[in-house]
């Protein structure tokens, strides 16, 4: 589940300059084509590693996890078909084009470091992935401390430090030729993902599914001896795989992408990354950590004892050097487009620096971020955190786009009324994010659940406050 596009020519688009502040024009506007290969290609990457195995290590059932990612899956789609492409069609914005019309110049930057510092959590977590595959041949092995700011050791924060920094650097110098070379590698990493599935499957002897079935159970019996008792249910798996990229659908940040689309079929185009991807990928990944517990469960438990979801170590025991290969290049071309985006973000406050500075700040923090390993093993609630804080301000521009006229307030209320700020976005924001936030970190609430209730609430409060701050009797 990589949160970024790696198509070279949209993102310079998108990001890089042709059309960022007007509505793209049916000369640039590209067929179905463009966007099937863009989703394929975002999410069979780096996170899909670290999350397949997390399923297991949670307590989720085989089966659970086939049914309910498939029903998360297809709902995924059908937001991102409904809910994003009409509003992208029809205005060809941008999202922070759009937000900054909506919002005001000043608010989105408080969007856009937002944006960044979660962006830097995220390609801290894909340098994470790629060290603990950098150090599988020298004997250093991923841990996952139990303290969440806790290191594992100094040699593997070493190679976080120089994979960080080298990632950062391409950034900073040379993101089209990365770009690229993603492309040309994302066929070759789906394939090692489907690899990694039927090698595991082999190494278990599993010939039918009841027998594949009954020694996962037995994986998940073993993670809850020696990790604890933990339950990752069906509807908890729907509303996870519905809900870890909340950020692109309903957060509306694919606007950016889908103002491109030429028809609506576009709008399908989700499908082929959720279930490659988040279907396919994941339950592979999976697999790798049910059969390195069947064949060799002592290799399966850190020093602290308990089982650890370490991609570098189980892309090894399925695929040997190909899969050290497999899982370095995924987290590499995750991580570096992430970090670029992050530069953009935080490059909104240095206007007269030169343009590498917020790239340079990106990385170094996600560098930094990708020291602590337990960071990126709570990665099926970072995600939902993600999305429970930038989800809101896609319902606010829902509510701009459909309601503000017929409820008689500004539509695009900071360009109406030339303001820089408009305060009831931030308020609208805010209001259901923070307690979302302290649900999360102080009672342990899985942040998926809270990803709808924060979106209806802020688009309520943005109906009110914008009736109250911007009426316009006009439009009555």
């Amino acid at each position: 589940m990589s949160n970024v596009h790696i198509d070279p020519e949209a993102v310079e688009e998108i990001v890089g300059g042709e059309y960022e502040r007007e509505p793209v024009p049916a000369k640039a506007q590209k067929g179905p084509k463009a966007f099937w290969g863009m989703y394929a290609g975002e999410h069979a990457a780096g996170t899909e590693f670290m999350i397949g195995p997390l399923f297991l290590a949670a307590g989720a059932s085989l089966k659970d996890l086939m049914f309910g990612l498939l029903l998360g899956n297809i709902l995924a789609v059908l937001t991102w078909r409904y809910l994003v492409l009409p509003i992208a069609m029809k205005r060809r914005l941008t999202l922070y084009y759009q937000l900054e019309k909506v919002a005001g110049g000043n608010m989105v930057k408080i969007y856009n470091v937002t944006n960044g510092v979660l962006f830097c959590f995220l390609a801290g977590a894909m340098i994470t992935v790629s060290a603990s595959a950098v150090g599988v041949p020298f004997g250093i092995r991923f841990e996952v401390p139990d303290a969440t700011f806790g290191l594992n050791g100094g040699a593997f924060t070493a190679i976080v430090a120089v994979v960080g920094l080298v990632i950062a650097a391409v950034a900073a110098a040379g993101y089209s030729m990365v770009a690229r070379f993603a492309n040309i590698a994302a066929p070759w990493m789906i394939l090692v993902f489907a690899a990694c599935g039927v090698v595991s499957i082999a190494q278990m002897d599993a010939h039918s599914f009841e027998k594949l079935n009954r020694i996962w159970n037995e994986g998940v019996a073993f993670v809850q001896v020696t990790n604890g008792p933990a339950d990752f249910g069906l509807w908890k798996i729907v509303i996870f795989a519905w809900l870890c990229n909340a950020a692109m659908h309903f957060g509306m940040a694919d606007l950016s992408i889908f103002r491109f689309a030429k028809t609506k079929s576009a709008g399908w185009a989700p499908s082929v990354g959720m279930f490659l991807g988040h279907y396919m990928a994941w339950i592979c990944a999976a697999l790798l950590l049910a059969a390195l517990i069947a064949t060799n469960p002592e290799a399966s438990l850190g020093a602290n004892g308990k089982v650890q979801a370490d991609p570098g170590f189980l892309a090894w025991n399925a695929l040997g050097w190909t899969g050290i290969i497999c899982v370095v290049i995924a987290g590499w071309t995750t991580a570096n487009p992430t970090i670029y985006r992050a530069g953009l973000a935080f490059q909104s406050l240095f206007s007269n620096a030169p343009k590498t500075t917020g790239v340079i700040i990106a990385g170094v923090v996600a560098t930094i971020a990708g020291a602590f390993p337990n960071l990126s093993a709570q990665l099926l609630g970072f995600v939902g955190t993600y999305g429970m804080i930038l989800g809101p301000m896609g319902a606010i521009i829902f509510v701009n786009h459909y309601f503000a006229k017929r409820l008689g307030f500004h539509e695009d209320a900071a360009a109406a009324t030339k303001s820089g700020f408009n305060m009831a976005v931030l308020l609208a924001w805010l209001i259901p994010a923070v307690p979302g936030l302290w649900l999360i970190l102080s009672k342990g609430v899985f942040a998926a659940y809270l990803v709808i209730p924060a979106w209806i609430a802020s688009a309520i409060l943005y109906v009110i406050l914008g009736k109250m701050m911007f009426p316009n009797k006009s439009q009555a």
